[in-house]
């Protein structure tokens, strides 16, 4: 499957001032770099546009579901998500949860079990923040497969939150750091299963801390290749779609190069026209098992959608690259 990088579908991220507006190229443009430095203003240190989105977001929940639901309305939200996508006040989240997207999780169990080499697979997780991503992972594979070996190097860029991680201990209620209830989606059974408690903090259990490798690094470090190593499965999630566009661009390309010959690489959190435009370039074969279930898996991104740049928009089957720029999943290359 080919992708036109000039297509409506992809035009934000090929055309580097934005063309939001129809009409000729010399229109577009003109169009397009008053919209982007309308979205950039500030008037006394805040953003008009994200108290515009705000607004609208508010006055969005009150509309019943025959308004929300119309074709009007759906073209409507594309065209709010590209005005959030073009705010200047991008930064990184430490936000996060627990078994976060459990159809995701599921499938990489599946594809860990199929990739392993003599019961043992190799996996990088980029961008592992307070380890909570980590630590599901490795849950969910060694429910599914207790024999399966899972080796995890786990890669952040703050060394602060890194030592959250390795200790593996949080609060039952909204942790300190995170500033979101973390393990709210853990059931009694997951949480006896996983953790040891301790008055109001629980702290992961030890077999779930063994064969991870904490590491300080950047993902979009040329050298990271040759600091980890290929690897079988390369976790990306909800990162990416804090950096610009061409910023995610060159990193996912990056991280690319870490998946050995037939492997795979989860990214989602990221800006569907980067992720769908690098994997049409690098000819990215999509994983279709569980695609839509995954898709919606994860409800804070699905939520966000229109008014935040970092929302995930509905899965939309009429668009003809649907598979890939829905997918999250992906293998990368053959195996020899």
């Amino acid at each position: 499957m080919t992708l036109d990088r000039y297509s409506s579908a992809s035009r934000e991220v090929a055309l580097p001032d934005g063309n939001l507006a129809g009409g000729g190229p010399l229109r577009g443009r003109a169009s397009g770099r008053v919209t982007e430095s309308l979205a950039r203003a500030r008037i006394l240190g805040k953003s008009p546009l994200g108290a515009f989105l705000r607004l609208s977001g508010w006055i969005w929940t009150l509309l019943p579901r025959s308004v929300t639901g119309s074709r009007l309305a759906t073209a409507y939200c594309h065209r709010m998500h590209r005005l959030a996508r073009l705010r200047g006040d991008r930064r990184m989240s430490r936000g996060t949860f627990f078994l976060r997207n459990r159809p995701q999780l599921r499938l990489l169990g599946r594809l860990a079990d199929a990739g392993a080499k003599e019961r043992v697979v190799r996996m990088a997780v980029l961008g592992c923040s307070l380890g909570a991503d980590v630590y599901s992972i490795r849950w969910t594979i060694g429910s599914m497969y207790p024999d399966l070996r899972v080796e995890i190097q786990a890669v952040d860029i703050s060394a602060e939150i890194l030592e959250v991680a390795r200790e593996g201990a949080y609060s039952l209620g909204v942790s300190e750091v995170a500033k979101t209830p973390i393990l709210e989606r853990v059931t009694d059974d997951e949480m006896h299963g996983m953790f040891d408690k301790a008055g109001d903090r629980v702290r992961v259990k030890a077999w779930l801390r063994e064969d991870i490798r904490w590491r300080i690094g950047d993902a979009g470090d040329q050298g990271l290749v040759e600091a980890l190593g290929h690897q079988d499965v390369v976790v990306a999630n909800d990162f990416l779609c804090h950096m610009e566009p061409a910023e995610a661009e060159a990193c996912l390309r990056n991280l690319a190069r870490l998946v050995d010959a037939g492997g795979y690489l989860v990214v989602s959190g990221i800006d569907l026209d980067v992720r769908t435009k690098i994997a049409t370039d690098l000819g990215w074969t999509p994983v279709r098992d569980s695609l839509e279930e995954i898709h919606d898996g994860d409800p804070v991104l699905r939520w966000g959608w229109p008014w935040g740049y970092w929302g995930l928009e509905p899965l939309d089957k009429s668009r003809p690259d649907w598979i890939v720029r829905y997918a999250s999943v992906f293998q990368l290359g053959s195996k020899s």
